[in-house]
């Protein structure tokens, strides 16, 4: 008898332990995102206001300074990335917008599990739609008639540095609501030949304005490849190598992308691809980017750096796409640019 009462008080010590800690896991998280929370002097000016996808001539983005509407979905003139941005009451880890359509993923962390979810969005930034995600945000877009949405997500691994790391890329039609929840569904044609392995991932779609063909990164046995797809035969056919997170230029000439310097590395630089001739060209960035890049007009493309000395936050830089000029500072505290 003493020795089940000690096992009972040993478990019951054990369960009060575990819940203490889960209770100051959470207090600490909860102390670390007020602290994110409050702005400092120099941060951008954010303002709460209503926000359109209507709006002409503005860039929207996931606005990264502290303060009250850090995540929130915000808005710039885009003659002035620099003036003092509009927040909405949208909160979203990625955000991607085109011709009155939009896509928020969300990732809500809990204590056991987090909570991931696309939103489907129409022009006032209302939800229409919602789908449970399979993994952590990394990547949204919307095609250019504002028809079909793609998301990826990490399914396990944090990063595409990591050693170990799986995708799901899903593509939405919305105007029949199917969804094609993961694009390992696609036939593959590498080299010409059917293809067909345990291992192959997708991540970083980009839509053609023809509503059928798409770009996006396929990896498999160690190496990464260009695809184009086509949503009617529902395929995909590689390209080139060693082309990650494509972005099709606004005329449909070509594909921004970031190329992996060393194997095996988290060291990427920025290159513009001609779709014709499939001659690369190396932007003037010289840092690492992890990011897919947008377009902002045929010219230029923008896409998002760590902020020096904060890591968890990231700035939106834009440089020509001809690879002459250099960088410049576009937007600081922001990411997942959106031009309208």
């Amino acid at each position: 008898m003493t020795s089940m009462r000690r096992r009972l008080l040993v478990l019951v010590a054990a369960v009060l332990v575990l819940a203490g800690v889960g209770t100051g896991v959470v207090l600490h998280a909860a102390d670390r995102a007020d602290r994110a929370n409050q702005p400092h002097a120099g941060d951008p000016t954010v303002s709460a206001g209503r926000l359109s996808l209507g709006q002409k001539s503005r860039v929207m983005f996931v606005n990264a300074a502290p303060g009250p509407h850090r995540t929130a979905v915000a808005s710039v003139p885009s003659t002035e990335p620099n003036g003092s941005r509009t927040a909405s009451s949208l909160k979203c880890a990625r955000f991607y917008a085109a011709a009155g359509t939009g896509v928020c993923l969300q990732s809500n962390p809990g204590v056991l599990k987090q909570s991931n979810r696309a939103l489907l969005l129409d022009a006032g930034l209302r939800t229409k739609r919602t789908f449970p995600l399979a993994g952590t945000p990394s990547r949204a877009r919307v095609s250019p008639s504002g028809r079909f949405v793609a998301w990826t997500v990490f399914v396990s691994g944090e990063s595409y540095s990591s050693a170990f790391f799986s995708t799901r890329t899903s593509i939405l039609d919305t105007r029949t609501m199917r969804l094609t929840p993961s694009l390992e569904t696609f036939s593959v044609i590498k080299d010409g030949e059917s293809y067909h392995a345990s291992d192959i991932n997708f991540w970083g779609v980009t839509f053609a304005s023809d509503d059928d063909t798409f770009y996006a990164t396929l990896n498999t046995a160690d190496k990464t490849y260009l695809v184009r797809g086509s949503l009617s035969r529902r395929t995909v056919t590689t390209l080139v190598e060693n082309v990650e997170c494509p972005s099709l230029s606004p005329d449909g000439t070509r594909v921004a992308f970031k190329k992996r310097v060393l194997s095996r590395t988290d060291l990427w630089h920025e290159y513009v691809l001609d779709l014709r001739t499939l001659r690369e060209t190396p932007l003037a960035e010289r840092h690492s980017v992890d990011d897919q890049a947008t377009w902002l007009d045929n010219r230029t493309v923008a896409y998002a750096l760590p902020t020096s000395g904060n890591v968890k936050s990231t700035d939106l830089w834009s440089v020509p796409a001809d690879g002459t000029g250099k960088p410049r500072l576009l937007i600081a505290g922001a990411s997942s640019p959106a031009p309208l």
